[in-house]
């Protein structure tokens, strides 16, 4: 892997969002919105029902940790989406560039995107809601990798996704995180679950971190034992992405699909 052609698949997309300040808008219009809407509405719930004192700090912890493992999903998808966009990927895989270094380039950018969202969510939610992030203390940062890589999985899938049966399947990209959702267990416990399901779930690094957020949150230690599980299932996850986009570049290239992609 040669370092200069990673940072120069960086440096494009730099360039792209410096020439397209609207790129830029998109990543803090859509999590001040969202953060303003949701915290109002925890707010409420709390005041109506008179849930208990951890509710806002669940609710908005569980969105936040959420929202960082969409936007690195997302990040991932649409760095590979804006090369079959403009119709680069052939320009891209005829040169030196490895499938490696780009998916470790889209990677860079994908977290560029993130920690700028991640931030404005944060200081959002400190200010106007009193919830600040950091109180997850030293778990906040395992918790944060295992959101990420498991982004960066869903991501690396859909892109194979999407370049094996094109265009058309784009929509992956918006609704594949929303899909697990559910079972991700964001904003509600495992125990809230349908029994049949809570197998599902608990194959899911993501239920592992929002079962150890709200333990954090209620006083609870760093819980150890949903950590090491959330990361054995990100590496299952992650390397089974990765070799499934091998696979379907391979598959691609050598059918002679690759200069067709984007149409």
């Amino acid at each position: 892997m040669k370092l200069h052609r990673v940072l120069a698949i960086v440096s494009r997309h730099g360039y792209l969002h410096r020439r397209s300040p609207f790129r830029l808008f998109e990543l803090l219009y859509w999590p001040f919105l969202e953060l303003v809407v949701w915290g109002f509405v925890s707010i409420w719930i709390q005041t109506v029902a008179g849930a208990a004192g951890n509710f806002i700090a669940f609710f908005l912890g569980g969105f936040i940790l959420w929202d960082l493992m969409f936007r690195a999903q997302q990040g991932l998808s649409m760095a590979y989406l804006e090369e079959v966009w403009s119709r680069n990927l052939m320009n891209l895989f005829v040169s030196p560039l490895t499938v490696g270094e780009f998916l470790t380039a889209s990677g860079v950018v994908s977290l560029i995107k993130l920690t700028i969202s991640t931030v404005v969510m944060a200081f959002l939610a400190a200010t106007m809601y009193g919830f600040s992030v950091f109180s997850l203390g030293v778990a906040l940062v395992p918790f944060l990798v295992i959101l990420v890589l498991f982004g960066w999985a869903l991501g690396v899938a859909t892109m194979g996704l999407v370049m094996r049966f094109g265009q058309g399947a784009e929509s992956l990209v918006w609704v594949v995180a929303f899909v697990i959702q559910p079972v991700a267990c964001v904003f509600y416990p495992l125990a809230t679950l349908p029994p049949w399901l809570q197998p599902v779930a608990l194959a899911t690094p993501l239920v592992h971190v929002f079962e150890g957020m709200r333990a954090v949150i209620a006083g609870g230690g760093v819980p150890w034992r949903h950590i090491a599980i959330g990361a054995a299932l990100d590496v299952l996850y992650v390397a089974a992405a990765i070799a499934f986009f091998h696979y379907t570049f391979a598959i691609v290239r050598d059918r002679g699909l690759l200069a067709r992609t984007g149409e």
